[in-house]
C-alpha cells in the first residue's frame, strides 16, 4: 500500500481523534454552560436546536466550496475554529457572548464534519476495502477522553474556562500538524483512483433512503449527547459526576465497536452489519426508559453505543460508493456534503423532541421515540448493499462484498 495513503490515513484519524474530543467537551458540560449562562430550560432547547441548524448551513456552503478548493484545506482551516469556539463558550460572562460562540462552532462544525468524511470516503475507495469505521472508532476514542476530561472538571470544580483553555492549547497544534498529510481524492492519483469527486450534481432520489437513516441515527445519537447527563441526574437521580458518565461509557462502546466492525462489514457486509446494529440500538433505547436507577441506565447507554455506532459511517460509505452524477462519474464529496445535513437534522428534530416529550409527560416516555425510529433503519437496510464499483476508464470490477 502506498505511504503516502497510509499516512493520510493516520493523519485523518488524529483529526477524528480531536473532534472527538472537542465535541465531548462541549457537550457532557451543557448542564454546566446553562448554569454559568443563566440558561433557563424552556430557553435550553433552542440553543441546542441552533448548533445543528448552522452546522447543516456550513455542510451545504462546504459542498460548494470544495468544488473550487480541495476538501484538505478546508479541513486545516476550519478545524482550528472549531476548537476556538469551544473556549469563547466556556469563557463568556454574558448571554450574547456564549451565543455567538455556539453559533461559530455550529457554522465550522458543519464545514469539519463534511471535510473529514469526503477525505474517508475517498480513503476508502483508494483502499479498497472497508476502513470508515475505523475514523469514527477514532472519534469515539476522542470523545472517550474528552468525556474523561470532563468528569474531571466537574469532579475538581474547574471552570470551563480552565477546563477548555488547556486541552484546546494542546488539541490545535496537533490538528495543525496532522493536516499536513491529509490526501484527498485528487492529491493520491485522480479521481479515478480515489473514485470521488465533487464537480457535478447528485439526485436527491439516489440518497433518500441513506439520509433517512443518517437523520434516525442522530436522533439517536443527539438523544444521548444532549439529554444523557440531564435524564441520569434529573430522572435516574444520580450525582453530578455520575451524570457526566453515560456519555463516556456510550463512546467506550461505540469505540469497541467501530475497532472490529470494518472485519465485520468485510465478513457479512454492510447490509446485516446496519441491520445487526439498529436491533441492538433500539434495545440500548428499551433498557434506559425503564431503567430504575441511574447504574442500570449506564448499562442501557453501554449497549446502545454498541448498536448505534456502526450506522454512520456505514451511511456515508453507502452514499459515497452509490453517488453518481446523470454522466455516471462519480460525485462522492457532493454526496456527502449533502448527507452530511441530515446529520444536524437528526440532531435539530432529536434534540428539541426529546425535550418536548419530556417536559409535557415524562423523559422516559421520550426515550421511546427514537427507539422507534432507529428500528425504522431495517426498512432501508437493502439500500446498503453494494453496487459495482464505477471507476471512470468504462470497466467495472466485481466484489464478494463490496465496501469501497
Amino acid at each position: 500500500m502506498d505511504a503516502r495513503l497510509r499516512h493520510g490515513r493516520a493523519s485523518l484519524a488524529v483529526s477524528f481523534f480531536v473532534q472527538g474530543v472537542v465535541f465531548a467537551l462541549l457537550v457532557t458540560r451543557i448542564p454546566a454552560l446553562q448554569d454559568r449562562y443563566g440558561i433557563s430550560d424552556a430557553l435550553l432547547p433552542v440553543f441546542l436546536a441552533a448548533v445543528p441548524v448552522l452546522a447543516g448551513v456550513g455542510s451545504v456552503c462546504t459542498e460548494q466550496v470544495v468544488k473550487r478548493v480541495r476538501p484538505t484545506l478546508v479541513l486545516r482551516c476550519v478545524q482550528p475554529l472549531v476548537c476556538l469556539a469551544l473556549v469563547g463558550a466556556g469563557s463568556g460572562s454574558a448571554l450574547w457572548q456564549c451565543a455567538v460562540a455556539l453559533a461559530l462552532f455550529g457554522i465550522t462544525v458543519g464545514g469539519l464534519d463534511a471535510s473529514m468524511n469526503m477525505l474517508g470516503v475517498s480513503l476508502q475507495h483508494a483502499y479498497g476495502r472497508s476502513i470508515m469505521l475505523g475514523f469514527h472508532a477514532a472519534y469515539s476514542l476522542g470523545g472517550i477522553a474528552g468525556a474523561s476530561l470532563a468528569w474531571v472538571g466537574a469532579h475538581w470544580h474547574l471552570s470551563l474556562a480552565v477546563l477548555y483553555g488547556p486541552t484546546v492549547v494542546v488539541l490545535i497544534p496537533v490538528a495543525v500538524v496532522a493536516g499536513r498529510w491529509f490526501v484527498d481524492q485528487e492529491a493520491v492519483s485522480g479521481a479515478e483512483a480515489a473514485g470521488g469527486g465533487a464537480g457535478g450534481s447528485v439526485g436527491f432520489r439516489s440518497l433518500l433512503p441513506f439520509c433517512l437513516v443518517m437523520a434516525f441515527a442522530y436522533i439517536g445519537d443527539s438523544t444521548v449527547s444532549n439529554w444523557s447527563a440531564k435524564y441520569l441526574q434529573d430522572t435516574l437521580h444520580g450525582s453530578e459526576q455520575l451524570a457526566t458518565l453515560p456519555y463516556n461509557v456510550y463512546m467506550v462502546t461505540t469505540l469497541l465497536g467501530r475497532a472490529v466492525g470494518d472485519l465485520g462489514v468485510r465478513r457479512f457486509g454492510a447490509v446485516a452489519v446496519v441491520r445487526f446494529g439498529s436491533v441492538v440500538a433500539a434495545s440500548g433505547f428499551v433498557v434506559v426508559a425503564t431503567a430504575p436507577g441511574a447504574w442500570v441506565g449506564m448499562v442501557g447507554f453501554t449497549v446502545l453505543g454498541l448498536g448505534l455506532c456502526v450506522i454512520v459511517p456505514q451511511t456515508f460509505a453507502a452514499a459515497g460508493r452509490h453517488a453518481y452524477d446523470e454522466r455516471g462519474a462519480n460525485v462522492s464529496d457532493a454526496a456527502i456534503a449533502r448527507l452530511n445535513v441530515f446529520n444536524y437534522v437528526g440532531f435539530l428534530v432529536g434534540s428539541p423532541l426529546v425535550g418536548a416529550i419530556g417536559d409535557a409527560w415524562n423523559y422516559r416516555a421520550a426515550m421511546l421515540v427514537p427507539m422507534a425510529l432507529v428500528l425504522a433503519t431495517l426498512l432501508y437496510a437493502r439500500s446498503f448493499g453494494a453496487k459495482p464499483d464505477r471507476y471512470g476508464v468504462g470497466h467495472e470490477r466485481p466484489r464478494a462484498v463490496d465496501v469501497g
